[in-house]
């Protein structure tokens, strides 16, 4: 066992883990950020996609003490039911989600997209998302939602 310390959603966290153990399994069964999902454990579907450190991480992938000392965001820092980040908001108004399973993870991606580039391209925001997969909208909502995002963010600026 191992000790690690993370900051996870603005939170300091402390946690006993096993040498093998997936950041999925930590954030979903040792701290309860159930947020996050488990699509394909193998990287290829972006469903467990947070940000360490500002970075898209697919946490399927990654040990739990390969984040030690590092800054992890989940789905979870991003709104609240009755009080939406702006990306979820626009989600929600350009019908970018149908069953919700990969939206975090898109969401996720999003948020680090906006970050380092506040107006996308169309060719950056494929770039950006295409880690990420959805058996639903077949994305052109998903673009939107992105583009909208930005475009609200950025009026507040």
């Amino acid at each position: 066992m191992t000790r690690i310390n993370l900051n996870v959603n603005g939170q300091a966290v402390s946690h006993e883990v096993e040498n093998r153990t997936l950041l999925i399994e930590l954030l979903r069964e040792g701290l309860g950020l159930t947020g996050s999902h488990v699509g394909c454990d193998s990287s290829q579907c972006g469903c467990c996609t947070v940000l360490v450190d500002s970075q898209t991480v697919k946490a399927c992938t990654m040990l739990a003490v390969q984040a030690n000392g590092s800054k992890v965001s989940t789905i979870e820092s991003m709104g609240t039911p009755g009080n939406l980040h702006p990306i979820q908001q626009a989600f929600v108004e350009c019908h970018g989600l149908q069953c919700g399973y990969c939206t975090p993870g898109m969401i996720m991606s999003t948020a680090a997209l906006l970050a380092e580039h506040p107006d996308p391209t169309d060719a950056q925001i494929e770039h950006a998302l295409e880690g990420n997969l959805c058996r639903c909208t077949g994305y052109v909502n998903i673009v939107a939602s992105v583009r909208q995002a930005a475009a609200e963010i950025n009026k507040t600026r």
